[in-house]
């Protein structure tokens, strides 16, 4: 992974993959199709329904990216599309650990090693730039394609939180899943 600056405090980082960046509101169009489709939601805890202009308002007005708050979009490399975003959020820098969020927007980039790539290019990052020691997630039992992703990546479960997702009317159980800095493959 390669980090690098481009005008001023901005940050780029580079997977084999993807380019992490930060998101602003020229993304609130495509946050917006991917936040009102049923599939690619459907393991999320998702928000009530807003319009495109809310949805840009909230990247005018979000703070800047910080250590406890990191918000990236996910473009490929090979055609510069934004194609999900990834957070690392409630970072503390006395614990060393932060929360993972991850999703892909864009259908025809799933099951092609993209969020795979994210994963580990934003955890490099996590580790290296920001020292962290640990980075934690939760993820539907369910969603079997996400936990294939984290455990490609080192991400080991750590247990097992019961029925706390709600979809369809049914209950889901989620589990804790975390990778420490030197487990990163």
């Amino acid at each position: 992974m390669i980090t690098r600056r481009i005008k001023g405090s901005v940050r780029v980082a580079l997977g084999e993959l993807v380019r992490l960046r930060a998101m602003g509101p020229a993304d609130a169009d495509a946050l917006w199709r991917w936040n009102h489709d049923p599939e690619v939601m459907r393991w999320m805890d998702d928000t009530y329904a807003q319009p495109v202009e809310r949805v840009r308002a909230w990247l005018e007005e979000r703070p800047r990216n910080t250590y406890a708050d990191l918000l990236l979009g996910i473009e490929a490399l090979a055609d510069g599309q934004l194609i999900g975003l990834v957070t690392l959020h409630e970072a503390e820098p006395e614990k060393g650990i932060a929360k993972l969020d991850l999703y892909l927007g864009e259908k025809p980039y799933w099951g092609r090693g993209y969020a795979t790539d994210a994963v580990r290019t934003v955890c490099r990052y996590g580790f290296d730039d920001m020292r962290l020691h640990k980075v934690t997630l939760t993820v539907v039992t369910e969603n079997h394609a996400a936990r294939k992703v984290y455990e490609k990546a080192g991400f080991v479960e750590e247990g097992r939180l019961r029925q706390v997702f709600r979809r369809d009317g049914q209950w889901y159980d989620m589990f804790t899943m975390g990778l420490l800095a030197g487990e990163l493959r």
